[in-house]
């Protein structure tokens, strides 16, 4: 009987975090064998509809609101390491936001295998020119740079499909313990923030160089209960 083949390294963004957007800026930047070795997973905070149907599915969303103090802060941080990174960026208004509309609308790409190709337009939408990413228009937009169907994006969250793959999500969310992003996984072992990405490619390169060799993986599971500069 064959051993049972360990999922990918996984790593859990948000189009809506500053910090999930320095990690990938990291990612790309510092790591790209790292990141393009990833799979890539959507974390969202779900509207009613979709907290319906995670209920149904006995689910439920592991997240609790920041408070005003918490923004305060995190708009100071964010720009001190935005700086550090010598990244300039325009800090967006969102208006009654549905983040299922860019989210689906990843799915939506991903599943034209443009995944990457479209965060990179909706990082740069919303960290760059400040634009609102839950806006319908803004998202069909990407259709015409992406070569897809810009209704397909713009109204992915309408889709039943790709509402039912969000709720997949969404219980992937709930069973891998992620409760703010950026949240990097590899089989037991985890990762919350942008800070503890380095630690996460040193385990997976010294992981890579122990199965290189044959040595056993032995890796216990880990816990850490310090901040790193996670979106909560």
């Amino acid at each position: 009987m064959s051993a049972r083949r360990r999922r990918p390294p996984r790593f859990y963004f948000s189009l809506r975090s500053p910090y999930s957007w320095l990690a990938y800026r990291d990612l790309l930047d510092r790591h790209p064998d790292t990141a393009s070795a990833l799979e890539w997973v959507p974390f969202f905070e779900p509207d009613e509809l979709s907290r319906k149907l995670l209920a149904e599915a006995g689910g439920a969303f592991p997240y609790t609101p920041m408070s005003p103090e918490k923004h305060r802060y995190i708009l100071q941080d964010v720009r001190r390491l935005a700086a550090e990174r010598g990244l300039s960026f325009s800090w967006p208004v969102d208006r009654e936001p549905v983040w299922e509309v860019p989210h689906l609308g990843y799915l939506a790409a991903a599943r034209h295998g443009k995944g990457a190709e479209y965060i990179a337009l909706a990082q740069r939408a919303r960290w760059e020119l400040g634009l609102d990413i839950c806006d319908r228009a803004v998202i069909g937009g990407f259709g015409a740079e992406l070569g897809l169907d810009p209704e397909e994006l713009s109204c992915a969250s309408d889709d039943s499909s790709l509402r039912a793959a969000g709720v997949r999500v969404l219980l992937e969310i709930q069973r891998d313990g992620v409760f703010g992003v950026p949240f990097f996984v590899d089989h037991f072992d985890k990762y919350w923030g942008v800070d503890r990405l380095p630690a996460f490619v040193a385990a997976l390169a010294a992981k890579r160089a122990a199965d290189a060799v044959g040595t056993p993986d032995a890796s216990p599971v880990s816990v850490d209960d310090g901040h790193a500069g996670g979106c909560g």
